[in-house]
């Protein structure tokens, strides 16, 4: 097959960041490992691409196989820049989370559509020099690829909350008992370490972006279930990983990228004079905002 026959049957480009084993999902074909370097640094890892059906999927482990990163290390902006690069036109996060509320139990799935930054020190933007941006995230997920990802993990019988605000904590500790009341008295649902910067970035990247939580645990304010521990963790991920990819699969009919209010999120973001924005900032931020500039450097 040719590239161009091959961009004619490949409709749909997801780039997933989750944990190290969901690459290896059951029935990809054309399978390739990628190193890509970006003006931001190294990403986590290699990106693994396969095809399946129509959808061309663009892995990537967020702390690294093996898992060498701790959340706080992880270099958000190489992540969501590479697989932009490659390729990818929407984002699905795929994370482990600490329950908030009674009624998400461990084994339980959240489509996550706010979140609460509790991050300190951590880079949370392409447009830290020379050019400055303002995007809005009212709205930090995008409401259709959330929907069919939320059907999707229905069907395959997974107990799917469609709504949640996500506390996105600094780590790599887990919570105090005292923080995690914080949390609860924020009316927050669940809690974790890596979906921020992650979605800040990929809407600068014009990339929609869903996340898909899976519950492990109750963090540490329940009075009758035990704190936390990565034991409880581990077990909970490893029994998801399948579900992960199932739940990938399934979905037959990604939303169009070009549909979604984050396609066209730096349309009116850019406040920097374009006069004023010169070689180097275009050619380190090229990917994101030539579009929207004059061809010539001043």
């Amino acid at each position: 097959m040719n590239e161009s026959e091959e961009s004619f049957v490949i409709k749909h480009h997801i780039g997933v960041i989750g944990g190290s084993g969901l690459y290896e999902m059951p029935g990809l074909s054309e399978v390739r490992e990628q190193l890509v370097s970006t003006p931001f640094g190294a990403p986590s890892d290699a990106i693994v691409m396969g095809t399946f059906g129509e959808t061309r999927f663009y892995f990537l482990p967020r702390h690294g196989r093996g898992h060498r990163l701790a959340p706080h290390r992880v270099n958000y902006r190489a992540n969501v820049y590479a697989l932009k690069s490659l390729g990818a036109r929407q984002l699905v996060g795929i994370s482990a989370v600490g329950s908030l509320q009674d009624h998400l139990h461990p084994g339980h799935l959240v489509v996550v559509d706010q979140f609460i930054d509790r991050t300190r020190g951590r880079v949370s933007t392409f447009f830290d020099e020379d050019v400055v941006a303002h995007v809005s995230m009212a709205q930090p997920t995008d409401t259709a690829l959330s929907f069919c990802l939320g059907e999707a993990a229905q069907q395959e019988g997974a107990q799917v909350h469609r709504a949640g605000t996500y506390v996105c904590m600094e780590g790599p500790q887990f919570s105090t008992r005292a923080e995690s009341l914080l949390h609860r008295s924020l009316k927050a649902d669940v809690i974790g370490m890596t979906n921020l910067p992650e979605a800040k970035l990929a809407r600068e990247a014009e990339l929609p972006y869903a996340s898909l939580c899976f519950v492990t645990d109750y963090d540490a304010w329940h009075d009758t279930e035990e704190a936390v521990s990565v034991e409880a963790v581990l077990a909970v991920l490893r029994k998801n990983v399948a579900l992960a990819q199932r739940i990938l699969q399934r979905v037959q009919s990604w939303p169009r990228p070009d549909d979604s209010p984050a396609a066209s999120a730096l349309a009116h973001a850019i406040i920097t004079d374009p006069r004023f924005i010169t070689q180097a900032p275009r050619e380190r931020l090229g990917l994101l905002i030539s579009k929207y500039l004059p061809v010539e450097a001043p």
